[in-house]
């Protein structure tokens, strides 16, 4: 390959790594066994029209087990004495302890994550001692790591505030 050549690979390379990835954007598939929400969100199958959902993953958790393994007996003479020390090797294995758990929650929908709404649940976060920043109506780093710090213990570990989460700090109607 010649320099200019090299010089002209290059200037196309950014433009064809570019129409790689639209064409790959048009292959994306909905997850199976999930179907679209009428605002074009995914949710779970049986999901009720104009509810809102999210996805929390977690990974699985994985155990190394390190074990000492005889791999050759010790040698003993007539009288019971070691000739030879027993010979060990070291093997390692990894055992999943807890598989990868895929979790779909309700959350309140795009619409009503409101300015006023955030700044309500940043105050009910900090009458909890859970929220220390500003009260600014953004659903930021700060308040998403307090929104995990409370749903953690209820069995969510996702800064993604759910539905149920939502009405326990009182903030959504619970249904009557």
């Amino acid at each position: 390959m010649t320099p200019s050549t090299f010089k002209t690979c290059r200037r196309q390379a950014p433009a064809l790594l570019l129409a790689a990835l639209t064409a790959l954007s048009a292959c994306v598939q909905p997850q199976p066994g999930s179907e679209a929400s009428r605002d074009g969100r995914y949710a779970p199958p049986g999901a009720a029209p104009g509810t809102c959902w999210s996805k929390h993953t977690s990974p699985a958790v994985i155990e190394t087990v390190t074990s000492q393994v005889l791999a050759e007996p010790a040698q003993l003479d007539s009288s019971g004495q070691v000739v030879r020390p027993a010979v060990f090797r070291t093997e390692t294995s990894q055992q999943i302890v807890q598989p990868r758990q895929e979790r779909w929650f309700e959350i309140p929908c795009p619409a009503s994550m409101t300015p006023d709404f955030i700044r309500t649940i940043q105050r009910a976060l900090a009458a909890r001692g859970l929220y220390r920043g500003p009260i600014h109506g953004q659903m930021d780093k700060a308040t998403r790591s307090a929104v995990r710090r409370y749903q953690a213990p209820l069995g969510l570990d996702s800064g993604t505030l759910s539905l149920a989460s939502a009405r326990k700090l009182g903030l959504v109607a619970v249904p009557g």
